[in-house]
């Protein structure tokens, strides 16, 4: 089966060959794993194609796609830093085989009867890849580091749940007032300043991972190279060749050695899906699609095939409006705007791999205390219907005294697939707004700063749980919050998310969220897309990797075999 697709896909890079010399093409961006470009060539370096090292012992090779942000876990806030960092390191919790929060680090935990205490007994058997023990100190090291306000961490509002911790990353506090103490080298305490009943969840986010307080004090960018990085995970970092590849070795001071099946784990950087397919067919990777995705116009038969694992991933792919902005600051506008966006032919046409179109902000797996999902309690909160987008637009104009509407300029993260569905949203508000949309691409540097700074008037985004609450999205809109990126505040919202965090009857915690959603739909300060999914390819005899809906995959089970 292998050889008849390699010569398939062959053909398909020669005639993407072809046309490369008519059309232009970038890449890199926000979502690495839907870079679509034509395949790189042969460099004949490890990791590249037709240089994949052998390595003594059951290995497994895999792609990361593009360098990790950073392996400080404070700091690599996304995708490419925490998945192979879940591999190298681990929390107070780990994600289990369903997916639920289950001993790490911790092997019981203590919880005051007012929710708010939880007291981590750590194994006496937790080391450290350089044979120190992991002691509590290191968590109240790694958590303040987060937290701390010269760290600027994009992940530190993960860490408001702890008592002080807010205050003390806003600057209004010290590091004395976050409530995290040692009560002995392996016991922790936390106090919370609310019930949170997600908290043990929460804490499987890499943000929340220890760091090794003796080596970072000697070394403060002990996290930087294979030499001096640490890890307390089932995995170490064997060697590290930047941009290019890194080598993970089991970890043989990690407390659950004996579970953990490889010896190595060869890691790629190649951000390009004809390439990594290409790749997979020959041999050189064992799997492929976990960062870069697989090649959408391969994708109907791919999906389709024996090899491929397809799962949810909750998440969600969405435009914001800057409200503080012309016309935007319209709400009937914004609205007209959505209404004229029709998501089922972006999610088949556009983007396919089997991803659903969205028409509410919460992504389903979300289970309800009814034990419905959250998306089908809440139902459809936008459609696509452009005779209402056309009479919204109207009314919009006529409020704001429009003749004209003002220039609209959607810009995207430099990508084919953000491309792609920036220029089929620009059709379809040609076709049924009559309003000529403009569109501008920026790498991903440039982007995501020009949208923190709101100097975008309409923008892609796009956003994957940190946490398996809906409130974790929900969030994001609060007044303030560093995701926010629209200008939208209204105290009545952030109301309700405060409720939907602190609530502890769990019914009546979710009808805080079902409301807050469902005046987000209402004021349309973003337009849902699609969700995103996890469609990846993987060579026979692998098995056991774990991809949690909301999460970061696992190797600790995986094996393979020859």
């Amino acid at each position: 089966m292998r050889n008849k697709k390699f010569l398939w896909v062959l053909l398909a890079l020669l005639t993407a060959f072809i046309l490369a010399a008519c059309t232009a093409n970038e890449d890199a961006g926000e979502a690495p794993e839907e870079d679509t470009g034509a395949a790189e060539e042969d460099s004949g370096e490890d990791g590249a194609v037709g240089g994949t090292p052998d390595l003594d012992g059951k290995t497994l090779y895999i792609n990361n796609g593009q360098e990790p942000t950073s392996f400080d876990p404070s700091v690599g806030f996304d995708q490419l830093s925490w998945d192979p960092l879940n591999n190298l390191m681990e929390g107070l919790t780990r994600l289990d085989e369903n997916a639920e929060a289950a001993e790490g680090v911790a092997e019981s935990w203590d919880i005051s009867d007012d929710q708010l205490t939880y007291t981590f007994h750590l194994r006496d058997d937790a080391n450290w890849s350089n044979g120190d023990p992991v002691v509590a100190e290191d968590f109240v090291y790694a958590w303040k580091h987060m937290l701390d306000p010269e760290t600027a961490s994009s992940a530190a509002f993960l860490a408001y749940y702890i008592e002080g911790g807010e205050e003390y990353n806003s600057g209004e506090g010290s590091a004395d007032d976050v409530n995290i103490t040692t009560v002995d080298d392996k016991t922790l305490e936390v106090v919370l300043k609310q019930p949170t009943g997600f908290f043990l969840d929460l804490l499987t986010n890499p943000a929340f991972f220890p760091v090794n307080h003796q080596v970072a004090e000697e070394t403060s960018d002990w996290y930087a190279d294979a030499d001096t990085f640490v890890a307390n995970g089932p995995f170490m970092l064997e060697s590290w060749e930047h941009d290019n590849e890194m080598i993970f070795a089991k970890n043989p001071e990690y407390w659950d050695a004996d579970t953990v099946n490889l010896d190595y784990v060869h890691v790629s950087m190649v951000n390009n899906t004809n390439t990594q397919y290409q790749m997979f067919e020959t041999g050189e990777l064992d799997v492929a699609g976990d960062a870069v995705g697989i090649p959408p116009e391969m994708s109907d038969e791919l999906i389709e095939g024996d090899n491929v694992y397809i799962g949810e991933n909750g998440g969600l792919e969405f435009y914001r409006f800057n409200v503080t902005e012309e016309p935007f600051q319209n709400k009937k506008i914004r609205q007209a705007f959505s209404y004229a966006i029709n998501r089922d032919d972006i999610a088949e046409f556009v983007v396919k791999q089997g991803v659903e179109p969205a028409y509410g902000f919460v992504s389903p797996g979300f289970t309800a205390p009814d034990g419905r999902d959250f998306r089908e309690e809440n139902g459809d909160l936008v459609a696509f219907d452009p005779e209402q987008a056309q009479e919204l637009l109207e009314e919009g104009m006529e409020e704001e005294g429009y003749d004209e509407l003002p220039p609209v300029v959607l810009t995207y993260s430099t990508d084919d697939t953000n491309q792609a569905v920036a220029e089929t949203m620009q059709d379809m508000f040609s076709e049924h707004l009559g309003v000529d949309v403009t569109l501008e691409n920026q790498e991903w540097n440039v982007f995501a700063d020009a949208q923190q700074n709101l100097e975008l008037l309409f923008s892609r985004s796009s956003f994957l749980n940190d946490y398996s609450d809906p409130v974790n999205f929900l969030e994001s809109f609060i007044t303030d919050s560093y995701m926010n990126r629209t200008g939208f505040e209204n105290e009545e919202y952030d109301e309700l998310i405060q409720n939907g965090k602190s609530e502890t009857d769990e019914e009546a915690r979710y009808e805080y969220l079902y409301e807050a959603e469902r005046m987000l739909a209402e004021e349309m300060i973003a337009t849902p897309i699609r969700y995103y999914n996890q469609v990846v390819l993987e060579a026979d005899g692998v098995e056991g990797i774990l991809r949690h809906p909301v999460g970061y995959f696992d190797l600790k089970y995986a094996d393979k075999s020859e």
